[in-house]
């Protein structure tokens, strides 16, 4: 710690001595204020710039709070997947941006534990994720290429605003990789088709379908669509546990704004 800067009443010497006295030879006291300052200024630099400060973007863990994405949709969800899933959810890889948050809500319940792939980069991440990469339980890699977890790796994987913005191409291999690494199933939250309105061709309203910072568009997709795609990966439907999610839904008035598939791991 630098040292206590001097009484600041005091920096012009004594009354009577005139303007002069500041440079006069009388007053050649250590300069402890100014080193002080520069001090200060320093340490106060530093912790900016490694808070994401001069111009960067929000950190990764503080984005999610758009509530038009997603992964913000997964957070207002995680009660009822919690009722549904139960004793389920006690190991559990979420995929998609913001992951960094969505593993720490996670991890707040002693009976979970909890990690992440983040599928862009985490260049603008907070101290809180840049701890959790450095404690493994965050990870970057690309979604396109086979994660690298071994099998039944899991007991649940989340995968939310992610998916979509994958092509066919891509979709082929991702899908079947993260039911390779679940045990009980994969829960997947996509962009909602009635979020999209209608007008000029290719235009849509649904901040979900703009060009985001991911630099492509994401792909809007109805439901239809997703479980014939879902059939073609032999991935199946998990009906009893679409069931006691929407119950659980029902009972605690939860109406998602996002598509919520619940498939079935690789047996």
């Amino acid at each position: 710690m630098s040292r206590r800067p001097g009484n600041p009443s005091r920096r012009y010497g004594d009354s009577g001595s005139g303007g002069g006295a500041l440079f006069s030879s009388k007053s050649r006291s250590p300069p402890f204020l100014p080193i002080a300052l520069i001090v200060l200024g320093g340490l106060a630099v530093f912790t900016y710039i490694h808070s994401g400060g001069f111009g960067a973007k929000k950190s990764a863990s503080i984005r999610l709070e758009d509530d038009s994405s997603c992964t913000g949709e997964l957070h207002r969800a995680m009660p009822v997947l919690r009722k549904a899933y139960g004793d389920i959810m006690h190991r559990v890889m979420h995929v998609g941006p913001d992951t960094c948050s969505v593993v720490s809500t996670l991890l707040k319940d002693e009976e979970t534990e909890a990690w992440g792939v983040e599928p862009y980069d985490l260049e603008d991440a907070d101290v809180n994720c840049r701890a959790l990469v450095r404690k493994g339980f965050v990870r970057v890699a690309d979604i396109k290429f086979p994660l690298p977890y071994r099998p039944k790796s899991f007991s649940l994987v989340i995968v939310s605003e992610a998916l979509d913005y994958l092509s066919p191409k891509y979709l082929n291999k991702t899908i079947p990789d993260l039911a390779r690494v679940s045990t009980e199933g994969i829960v997947a939250f996509t962009a909602n088709m009635s979020d999209i309105h209608t007008g000029f061709p290719g235009q849509r309203t649904n901040k979900a379908a703009d060009v985001s910072k991911f630099g492509r568009a994401a792909k809007m997709r109805s439901a239809s669509w997703w479980k014939r795609y879902f059939g073609v990966t032999n991935v199946e439907i998990n009906e009893a546990a679409t069931n006691k999610f929407e119950q659980a839904a029902a009972k605690m008035s939860y109406t998602p704004s996002c598509q919520i598939f619940h498939l079935k791991a690789y047996s």
